[in-house]
């Protein structure tokens, strides 16, 4: 059994199943390879029992990576910087960090060189996402939104300066800005006054 056979699994992200499936061994077989096959480099373990081949991960792209995120949190999806850099409405660029929202615990995974970062926020105000060539992702203004609450609690820290405020819906930001709290209204506030938004 080589690990170069399991490449040719047709998934980015494979299961135990998978690879019991593609070796013809059961599924605890299958473990215990997937075990060996972590240890010495030839997969990357996303969370329990899936994987990643190293052949496939050196060559992720910006869409994988968030699929991947997508993976190890669920629920989750896509904002913050991240999507705003998605979405080339901020330059602020974080190497080697994808940034998602969660209804779960705050929670940092390392997968190799990438740290997927996931926040936790308030259930009521999961919202304003869309799920998009397979990938879940914040609506720009609801990244935006995602932001200034974080922000307004001092959990977050964003370079508004980087920041492309006339590619942004004001009154759709404002929307969900409402539906959480006054400090965070407050803190909004001084953001319009301040970039005259």
């Amino acid at each position: 059994m080589r690990a170069t056979e399991l490449n040719k699994i047709n998934k980015l992200i494979i299961s135990t199943e998978d690879i019991a499936k593609v070796l013809s061994i059961n599924k605890e077989s299958a473990k215990v390879t997937a075990n060996r096959y972590v240890k010495n480099g030839s997969l990357f373990r996303i969370k329990r029992d899936y994987y990643i081949t190293a052949n496939k991960y050196e060559k992720l792209n910006e869409k994988e990576l968030f699929r991947i995120a997508n993976t190890i949190q669920l629920p989750s999806y896509i904002s913050l910087t991240s999507a705003l850099s998605y979405y080339n409405i901020s330059t602020q660029q974080l190497r080697g960090i994808i940034e998602s929202i969660t209804t779960k615990k705050t929670n940092l995974i390392r997968v190799k060189e990438v740290s997927f970062n996931f926040i936790l926020i308030k259930k009521d105000f999961y919202t304003g996402f869309k799920f998009e060539e397979d990938i879940f992702i914040a609506q720009p203004e609801k990244a935006i939104a995602d932001i200034v609450y974080l922000s307004s609690l001092g959990r977050y820290n964003c370079d508004f300066d980087a920041v492309n405020f006339n590619k942004l819906n004001k009154s759709k930001i404002t929307g969900y800005i409402r539906k959480i709290n006054q400090r965070t209204k407050i803190y909004w506030d001084i953001l319009c006054k301040r970039y005259k938004i």
